[in-house]
């Protein structure tokens, strides 16, 4: 039956604080894939040096930033054809297309929210914004987790550290030289260390390598965390330490080893964990792994981010059967198709899976992920192929530094909501049905993380928790915004909810909130709460 509502209050005010912008933002698509339109770079603007005379009379009468093309390692062809643009006046939409219609066939301005996104310098063959002046290598997986949003908002403090409890980093390569401390000597390869550091905190920006989720955040690198010494996990905790990413699994449940962790969490500490890697039909797939599984930690999950369709990426084995590899937004690995026919329907293969259990709390990219090890031993750029959870709990413990950067008092039981909140749903996704209950609340979204906390925050905007379906959980919010609007979302069978909000709780369309004897609903308007400390936002960010 339902659980009353406690202090429900419904009113509607309309409020929408937007971003000035001077510039306008384009995505105009060519007619042919060979285009390249030539520039000479001025202090500020770009001077078009080609002999096309019509295009010439259009660009001259515009102040140009950035004409690029971009989706460069694209397989659709629009994409291939795809340049953004940065100029002074929107009206250079009709302008171009008119004017130059055997150039350019199609064009459409990037709305003022979107263009709320930051790119460092390093951020790799799918930059915008800029020039990729770090490695040239396709770091896609971050548009999937949509980063750039997030870094408009914040790309870390300094002041955060996030402890690598998974062996040595290299605390003289660029990319953490000066913000990482080895506090333990490490036991285990040093390659390993160094990959989940820089997925977690690679240092941005720096015209170098690639940026990592907290780029400005710093790092304590230690050993392995034993159940037996759980030192390594205290140590860096107990030097400040506001989030420990664990890139390894033990099968074993230790009662002491739960007590350690509970006390990292009343102090504010979040644990991330990876949940291993067995597939789905093993049956050591599915039981629980440690610390993954212990409560107040956040396992962590595979998921695969690259293509729209498993129809874009059609492989063949020797033996003629067709197979799909990383479809985005879909557990595990690889798909099959029944009776080995594309027009067939598809499927995932449960043994391309890694661990998925109830214990699960999330998911992240790793297939196809820049293995940083060996750009650091050999200079060399390799990617991934393999669904190693061990590179994809550092995403969800960079997004958790870049929380904490944000809002310094962030209280240690939000941050799990609000990253379960802002997750992608996948739930949607046909091929995933069969691995239902066991994969969280979906992929993790940097972008959306990071916006949805800024919003709670700040009292002249408004927050939205949206598009997710959670029947388990323990959910606790607070929004400082002028409104929370809960819209296409449903808490019911054994989740709880309790959101005190200063001002206004909007329940909009689709909205569910039906618990079961289990479950708890509890919604307040307190007035007299206040942001109990400062936002730390990105210098340069514009409200």
């Amino acid at each position: 039956m339902w659980k009353p509502l406690i202090a429900f209050l419904f009113c509607i005010v309309l409020y929408g604080p937007s971003l000035a912008q001077e510039e306008a933002w384009f995505y105009f698509r060519a007619t042919d894939t060979l285009f390249e339109p030539t520039f000479e770079k001025g202090e500020t603007y770009l001077t078009y040096t080609g002999d096309d005379s019509k295009l010439k009379a259009v660009l001259d009468n515009y102040k140009i930033r950035i004409f690029k093309k971009t989706y460069r390692n694209a397989t659709r062809e629009n994409l291939k054809k795809t340049f953004f643009v940065v100029a002074d006046r929107d009206f250079l939409l009709d302008d171009l297309l008119r004017n130059a219609p055997h150039l350019f066939e199609f064009g459409e301005v990037i709305g003022e929210e979107d263009k709320k996104i930051f790119e460092p310098n390093d951020y790799g063959l799918t930059s915008t914004i800029g020039e990729n002046l770090g490695m040239q290598a396709n770091l896609d997986y971050l548009d999937f987790l949509e980063a750039p949003k997030a870094w408009y908002y914040t790309t870390g403090s300094p002041d955060v550290f996030i402890g690598i409890s998974d062996g040595a980093v290299d605390t003289t390569n660029l990319e953490f030289k000066y913000k990482a401390t080895q506090v333990r000597k490490s036991s285990i390869s040093k390659g390993h260390g160094y990959s989940i550091a820089a997925n977690a905190a690679a240092q941005g920006d720096n015209a170098y390598g690639i940026p990592g989720i907290c780029y400005d955040c710093s790092i304590y690198g230690t050993d392995y965390g034993s159940f037996r010494n759980m030192l390594p996990l205290t140590s860096v905790s107990d030097l400040g330490a506001k989030v420990i990413n664990c890139s390894w699994v033990n099968k074993r449940y230790y009662e002491t080893a739960q007590e350690v962790i509970n006390e990292l969490f009343d102090k504010g500490v979040i644990v991330v964990a990876s949940a291993g890697n067995r597939g789905w039909d093993e049956e050591l797939g599915r039981i629980p792994y440690y610390p993954a599984s212990y409560d107040h930690v956040i396992s962590v999950s595979s998921v695969m981010y690259k293509y729209d369709t498993p129809y874009e990426n059609i492989q063949y084995l020797k033996s003629g059967s067709p197979y799909a590899l990383n479809v985005k937004n879909y557990v595990g690995r690889s798909v099959g198709f029944k009776d080995r026919d594309i027009n067939n329907e598809h499927f995932i293969w449960p043994e391309s899976t890694a661990v998925l259990n109830e214990e699960v709390d999330i998911l992240a990219p790793t297939v196809g992920i820049i293995r940083f090890a060996d750009f650091i031993f050999t200079n060399e750029v390799k990617y991934n192929m393999f669904e190693t959870t061990s590179g994809a709990s550092p995403y969800v413990s960079g997004t958790v530094g870049l929380m904490f950067s944000l809002v310094p008092c962030l209280p240690a039981p939000e941050v799990e909501s609000i990253l379960k909140c802002a997750a992608n749903n996948i739930d949607h996704i046909k091929a995933n049905k069969p691995f239902a209950g066991n994969y969280g609340a979906g992929s993790l979204n940097t972008g959306r993380t990071i916006e949805l906390l800024y919003k709670l925050y700040t009292p002249t905007e408004t927050a939205t928790i949206e598009n997710q379906k959670f029947t388990r959980w323990n959910f606790t919010l607070r929004g400082f915004s002028q409104k929370v609007v809960i819209k296409n979302q449903e808490f019911s069978e054994r989740a709880t909810l309790s959101l005190t909000a200063k001002n206004q709780v909007v329940l909009s369309e689709n909205t569910v909130l039906k618990p079961n004897s289990e479950g708890q609903i509890r919604i307040a308007i307190d007035p007299t709460i206040q942001v109990p400390c400062e936002l730390r936002t990105r210098e340069g960010f514009e409200e």
